[in-house]
């Protein structure tokens, strides 16, 4: 390989790597320095971490393979759940969970390991239902993938030897914090990155854009969008796990519908099948929702009173998601991703 060829696989393949771990360093270095002066701040950033995961994840499965599942939400709360079980002090499990069996009731794991465990139940859950649901298409796999989300919810809610059932699950660590959620932001961007910029992204991209010609060249239509389904139902796991050890309480309304909606919206608006339109149109819609639900409490600007109207976040990402589906259908970035080694000027 040449010097220039290497130089240029270096801009390429390593640049936005090490510009994205600089950056993060920084940025979360930063918001530890003024941590202390605005909660509030540090939790909308924890927050919007936290989206960046998910919603990168559900990225991986919808908009690089052409499966709109409706469903992931539901792995979600199966990393929330199994990761604060497991890391559950032993006697908060005997005063909120008497019921659960003898060799859960007496184990409490860190952190990371129970982190980890949620994240590989929910791939092998997503792995056995994946057989069944990958051979479908269009609006057909959506109905399926929202059926398993209902499923979810239900088990949930009636599961009450596990989850207290409809009420509250209280009494979880808070482990979460600004350096773990932006860790995982990036092992989840970069994983993703390197799956797309595979052979294997490729074969996926193929199996989006036309079906019947990715079987024709020999792709395993099955196959590859069944490993983008498991990968992306690990990583959203992940982030629920992140969530709800920094919420500390949390009930199964919490991964239902409404979150279903508003990751769909942030997706979309940013643009299906692009990393980087993932990552913009979660910050865009994270801090939308943010303004607008303290607007919901009233306005006052001088002479000018606006009285409080809840639910108005909802009804504008609402209207904002309806427009643009019609007027810009491929969202903000479409198909395209931020070109770092041009915008530092390091290639041509």
């Amino acid at each position: 390989m040449s010097a220039a060829r290497k130089k240029s696989w270096l801009n390429r393949r390593r640049l936005p790597l090490l510009i994205g771990l600089g950056l993060s360093l920084l940025f979360c270095a930063g918001v530890n320095t003024f941590a202390s002066q605005s909660p509030y701040l540090v939790r909308v950033i924890i927050l919007l971490g936290i989206n960046i995961i998910l919603v990168v994840a559900l990225n991986l499965s919808n908009g690089f393979t052409g499966v709109f599942s409706l469903g992931h939400v539901g792995f979600m709360a199966i990393g929330a759940y199994t990761s604060s079980i497991l890391s559950l002090t032993i006697s908060t499990k005997a005063e909120n969970l008497p019921d659960l069996p003898a060799w859960l009731a007496h184990i409490q794991l860190s952190f990371l390991p129970a982190l980890l465990i949620g994240g590989f139940l929910a791939a092998v859950i997503a792995w056995l239902i994946g057989i069944a649901l990958m051979r479908l298409s269009g609006h057909y796999v959506s109905v399926a993938t929202l059926g398993f989300l209902v499923i979810v919810h239900i088990v949930l809610i009636n599961w009450t030897q596990f989850t207290r059932g409809a009420r509250t699950f209280s009494g979880v660590l808070q482990y979460t914090n600004i350096w773990w959620v932006y860790i995982w932001v990036l092992i989840t961007i970069y994983v993703v990155w390197r799956i797309v910029n595979s052979s294997y992204g490729r074969r996926l991209l193929a199996v989006r854009e036309d079906i019947v010609a990715a079987n024709v060249v020999g792709i395993n239509i099955m196959q590859a969008r069944l490993l983008a389904f498991v990968i992306s139902a690990f990583l959203t796991a992940i982030g629920g796990g992140l969530m709800a050890h920094y919420l500390t309480s949390f009930s199964p309304s919490t991964f239902y519908f409404t979150a279903t909606f508003n990751y769909i919206i942030m997706l979309v608006v940013g643009g299906m099948g692009s990393i980087s339109g993932s990552v913009l149109g979660t910050f865009l819609v994270t801090l939308l929702s943010e303004v607008l639900r303290n607007a919901e409490n009233g306005i006052n600007l001088g002479a000018l009173h606006l009285p409080p109207v809840y639910g108005l976040s909802q009804i504008i990402l609402a209207v904002a998601f309806v427009l643009i589906v019609n007027l810009r259908r491929e969202g903000l970035m479409g198909n395209r991703e931020i070109n770092w080694a041009k915008l530092f000027r390091m290639e041509t």
